[in-house]
């Protein structure tokens, strides 16, 4: 199975050009990030297309949920992108409208064709290990973006009880996100950093058992975007605001120790 690296822009600054020239110069897939603005449509397509990069399309679901997932999904396809990743439905949803979002949401995927990635997020209906599980159980055909630095933040624990939803996570992730998060953050200063060695082994081996999985279910092509993002999420210097590290620098390490990883667990 092939793994394909792609670039986040999250947090980048530059004009697509710059950003997506400076991706496809370090080697990588293609981009993740959400479509651009009406009038940047035509030169980020372009710009794609230059490049020779393809493109994973990130989507947030708001108000009428169902009605805005199929308004973007709509606007996705003349992308043509590898895969949507979407932040579907919210947490404080009830179960029976969580439900309704997701029967309409397979739908409207299976019309158009895209494969769509719910992502397990902070805020949304895939909150945790539990309320995915349940909506994983309910509708078999539902995939994931597996994002398990929420998981860890949320429940602030490294998932020890949660062993049975993990595995079940685990079986229908088609794309990763890779943060590594810890008990009492979604994101961790540096995955170098010794200190948070026991969060980055624990990553890795949820990471392992997803691309297994996907192999033995014969998968040829796999996908990977590292996504540490900027201030907010990364830490800063209480005086100064400063990012305690540099951006690009802490996703092209998570980046480089995946793929020499994944040499060694696909042999």
């Amino acid at each position: 199975m092939k793994l394909n690296v792609f670039k986040a822009l999250w947090g980048l600054e530059g004009s697509y050009e710059l950003l997506l020239e400076r991706a496809a110069n370090a080697g990588y897939a293609g981009v993740e990030a959400p479509m651009p603005s009406r009038e940047d449509e035509a030169g980020f397509k372009e710009a794609l297309k230059r490049h020779g990069l393809s493109y994973i399309i990130q989507t947030f679901t708001y108000g009428d949920h169902a009605g805005s997932f199929e308004e973007q999904v709509e606007r996705a396809a003349s992308f043509e992108p590898v895969l949507i990743v979407c932040h579907s439905a919210k947490d404080s949803m009830s179960e029976s409208d969580q439900d309704r979002f997701y029967e309409k949401a397979l739908r409207i995927e299976q019309k158009a064709g895209i494969r769509v990635g719910h992502e397990t997020h902070r805020g949304r209906a895939m909150f945790t290990p539990w309320t995915t599980a349940r909506l994983l159980n309910k509708f078999p055909e539902l995939r994931i973006t597996a994002d398990f630095s929420h998981w860890v933040n949320v429940c602030e624990s490294y998932l020890e009880d949660q062993q049975e939803a993990i595995g079940l996570a685990i079986e229908r992730a088609i794309h990763v996100h890779g943060r590594i998060g810890f008990p009492e953050g979604p994101q961790v200063p540096h995955p170098a950093s010794p200190y948070f060695e026991k969060e980055l082994g624990l990553f890795l081996q949820w990471w392992e058992r997803i691309f297994a999985a996907q192999t033995k279910s014969g998968k040829e092509q796999t996908t990977f975007t590292a996504e540490f993002g900027p201030p907010g999420y990364m830490p800063t210097d209480p005086f100064t605001n400063k990012p305690i590290s540099d951006l690009w620098e802490v996703n092209e390490w998570m980046t480089e120790c995946l793929k020499k990883k994944y040499v060694q667990w696909m042999g």
